[in-house]
């Protein structure tokens, strides 16, 4: 296995004579090189908190390699989270890339293997250390611990709700939290949902679950310096929709909604659909390909873009912005609710699937509809588009407040590792400190 350290070899650990000092280890498979969905903007802000919560050189990163030619791979992402974690003296280990898919068994098993051994690695040159999987392809890191490791898994989503028919990946997933759980691991729940999910569709133990409530990190609530220019249908007024290329996220019953609404007469701006892909593919994907033959059939005004850039989520910020719909079929959060409340972007509008009545609500932060109904979802459009300034604002004010007042990452993150890892944050012993 290759190693890479963004730091020098040579850790302060490794000297002779040198006193151990506890470590905490991230595991992660998106959210490093770049990302196409939530999943990796959550990882990145959950490494970034680490950074300013963390005496400097506790944190050690394992992710596996994307090469530069690779879709997924973003180059000034990369800078950043490399200059990053190089400010706070953290130790980044590089996996080999895999060849089997990682949400597939096979490749999390890989990715475990290697991510579990690199772990051991670090954890016998440490006092103590936490070892933190986040998402899926980690859950099974458990065989890895030793006596000296803590460990803590937080599962974005799972099999069960994204993927009901593969009943392998849901049997793995589920046998490794269980084995988790019966050597002490804590699992962490992003949502209220999440929790209700994992307790009783995954038989987690209710005792084994942590509160880490998604959110934001600051730099995420403030606006962009510059805004990538729109297609030019929407300058004049757009609809924006974004996310992964699957069909949970309900991108269909978004078009048959404006379809609905086109056959009765209603006026629609131009709606800028991202549903994308960070695969390296020349073509776009089966999915992607139905997406634009809908738009096609039923004649809407409507561009697709199906690779990512984070540029895009910057166009939250657009004084042409009408409206955000995020029409989920299926969501364990819902992160762009609260990016669309940080940037000021209202209405939003949004199914009441999973994590995303918690931050919608009806008539309160956006408007609702109901997942895979497309005509609750027109009916939720156009109260959107005809809401009066006046309640635009009201709902901009609330979404604000909610994001401020509930939705700190930082402060979650901070909250669950003075629980589970308090000796993480206590401040390194000085010279004077260890001659008493």
């Amino acid at each position: 296995m290759r190693i890479h350290h963004a730091t020098p070899p040579l850790t302060p650990t490794d000297e002779p004579g040198a006193v151990r000092q506890p470590r905490v280890v991230v595991a992660l498979h998106e959210g490093f090189y770049g990302t196409a969905s939530g999943t990796g903007f959550s990882n990145r802000a959950f490494l970034t908190a680490l950074t300013r919560l963390l005496p400097a050189g506790r944190l050690s990163v394992i992710a596996p390699h994307v090469p530069e030619t690779a879709g997924a791979h973003d180059r000034r992402w990369t800078d950043e989270v490399e200059q990053m974690l190089r400010r706070a003296g953290a130790e980044v280990v590089t996996l080999p890339e895999i060849q089997a898919p990682p949400d597939s068994v096979h490749g999390s098993v890989q990715l475990c293997d290697l991510a579990g051994e690199a772990a051991v690695r670090i954890a016998d040159r440490a006092s103590r250390c936490l070892l933190i999987g986040l998402d899926v392809p980690f859950l099974g890191l458990a065989p890895y611990t030793s006596p000296t490791m803590d460990l803590l898994l937080v599962p974005r989503s799972t099999a069960a709700l994204t993927r009901p028919r593969d009943l392998p990946r849901i049997r793995w997933e589920r046998d490794a939290l269980r084995t988790a759980t019966a050597r002490g691991a804590r699992i962490g729940a992003i949502s209220t949902h999440m929790r209700g999910h994992l307790a009783v569709s995954c038989t987690v133990p209710r005792a084994s679950i942590v509160s880490i409530p998604n959110g934001l990190i600051p730099e995420e609530m403030t606006r962009p310096a510059s805004l990538p220019p729109l297609p030019s249908n929407a300058r004049a007024g757009f609809l924006l929709a974004m996310g992964r290329a699957v069909p949970t996220k309900g991108f269909e019953d978004l078009l048959e909604a404006l379809h609905v609404l086109k056959e009765r007469g209603i006026r629609v701006p131009h709606l800028v659909l991202t549903a994308v892909t960070s695969e390296d593919r020349e073509r776009p994907t089966a999915y992607q390909e139905d997406l634009a033959a809908t738009i096609r059939a039923y004649g809407l005004d409507a561009t697709l873009i199906t690779r990512f850039t984070p540029a895009v989520r910057a166009w939250l910020h657009s004084p042409a912005l009408r409206a955000v719909v995020v029409p989920s079929r299926e969501e364990p959060f819902g992160r762009i609710p609260l990016e669309a409340f940080a940037a000021g972007a209202s209405p939003v509008v949004a199914t009441t699937a999973g994590g995303l009545a918690q931050t919608v609500v009806e008539g309160e932060t956006g408007f609702t509809a109901a997942p895979r109904d497309s005509r609750s979802l027109a009916s939720a459009i156009h109260r959107a588009l005809t809401a009066l300034p006046r309640e635009r604002d009201r709902l901009r004010q609330a979404g604000t407040a909610l994001v401020r007042s509930h939705h700190d990452y930082e402060a979650s993150i901070a909250s669950v590792m003075g629980r589970i890892a308090p000796w993480a944050l206590a401040p390194a012993p000085t010279a004077e400190d260890r001659s008493r």
